[in-house]
This record gives C-alpha cells, structure tokens and sequence, in this order.
C-alpha cells in the first residue's frame, strides 16, 4: 500500500507538528509514505471565495502529484472534502477526468475505515474534548449528524480511545459550528467570533485540559478567542494524540 501524505498549507502553518506525526504513525502502522514535495494548497479558499477558475490550476498540479498513490491521506476534513466534492468538476472544465478524488481520505477516516487499527502504540494521560468540524460530520461523516435519528458514532473518538490514558471527553452542543467557516469568518466576523466563544465554553465546561479535532481551521479560530480571553485550555490536533510517543 503507498500513500500519499497530502499536507495543507494551513496546517503547516498552524499545527507544524502535525505533517511529521502523521508521517510517524502510517510509517510505524506499515504504510508505504511519500510526501511530494511540489504538492500546493487545494485551492479551496479561492473557490469559497468567488473565484473557483482559480483554484483550476491548483487542482491539476494536485493531480499531477497524486495521481499515482493508491491513497491520498490529508490532516484536514475539509481540505479533503473539498477535493472529493469539487476536483471532479473543477477538472472537467478542462476536459480532464479527475483521478484523485476516489483515493483521498481525512487522517481519520483512513485508520478508521481503510486500516481498521485496532491499536495505537503511545500515550496521552489527559483529557480531550473533541470538536466535530462541520466537514467531518456531514460530508466525510466522521460522526453522526445531531440532527439525524441515527445511532450516534464518532470515528474520532474511536480512535482516541485506543490511545493509553486519554479521558475522551465531548461538549454540550456536540456538532454545532464553531464559527470559522473559512469567508464566513471574514465577512461576518461579530458573528463568527460569537460562535467561537459559544464553542469554547461548551469545550471548557467538560473540564478538558486540551481541545482536540480533525480540522486546524476549526482549532485556529477557537485559539484566538482562547488567545485574545487569555483562556487556560489548550488545542491539540487529534493527529498528535494518535501518534504520541512516536
């Protein structure tokens, strides 16, 4: 099995940490791992914003350097979804038949559904609320919808569970939006900031030390409110807990 390590720009950015844990654990779990080194952000804050023509280009280089992996594995929901969701008629408009968007999975859904792990090899003595990104849950379904009449689910939490000493925790309000939402945080700011706060003091009120997610976007906007408040809770990416002690 080769994968591709598919780190997005953001990510790098926020989480640094977060590409080499990744890499850590698949390598350790027996993954073949490549990281192309020319890979480019997905393009996806382009298209939100109103110019989707120009995240054309950014599409094709993303298919030129996946193409060849049998998985595509990203740190991101939404950078995943994205690629799912739109490669396919982004590239069509070129006249090109999108050959990645099959192969890519969120860190996540790929231990859960494709690996199946059973096992992870570090330990975490500490306790986690679990954010649940809007993209996770309803397009990559890493969780069960609140507002469907499903039995409930957590894919995240499947996987921290596995984790030696971590207490799983999870906020009132399990899958409401934190309020980033990409634009929606540069055109509606009050609100955005709103729901920011909202999120974190659900997030607090399970008493976890650390608030953890599948989506750096999510855990960003939520540390600026935690910065800006001066807040004793701190932000983890879910990827780091998995792969602690490698």
């Amino acid at each position: 099995m080769k994968v591709g390590l598919f780190i997005p720009c953001y990510v790098n950015a926020i989480f640094p940490e977060v590409g080499v844990a990744a890499y850590k654990l698949l390598d350790h779990l027996g993954v073949e791992v490549d990281y192309p080194i020319d890979q480019t952000c997905c393009g996806q804050p382009m298209a939100n914003a109103g110019f989707e023509n120009e995240a054309i280009p950014l599409a094709q280089q993303f298919e030129k350097l996946f193409d060849k992996y049998e998985y595509i594995v990203a740190p991101s929901a939404s950078c995943a979804v994205f690629v799912k969701e739109n490669y396919p008629r982004l590239l069509e408009k070129e006249g090109h038949l999108c050959q990645t968007s099959g192969k890519i999975y969120d860190f996540c859904e790929f231990l859960h559904d494709v690996l199946k792990v059973n096992k992870l090899p570090g330990k975490f003595p500490h306790k986690v609320s679990v954010h649940n990104s809007c993209h996770g849950v309803r397009e990559l379904h890493l969780s069960s919808a609140s507002e469907l009449n499903i039995p409930r689910y957590s894919k995240i939490r499947d996987l921290l569970d596995k984790v030696e000493g971590v207490e799983v925790l999870e906020p009132q309000k399990v899958d409401e939006c934190c309020g980033f939402g990409g634009m929606f945080s540069i055109e509606e700011p009050s609100v955005s900031v709103c729901m920011g706060q909202d999120k974190v003091k659900n997030h607090m009120a399970t008493g976890a030390e650390y608030i953890t997610g599948a989506d750096s976007s999510c855990l960003m906007h939520m540390q600026g409110v935690v910065n800006r408040e001066k807040l004793p809770v701190k932000f983890i990416h879910v990827v780091q807990i998995l792969a602690a002690g490698l």
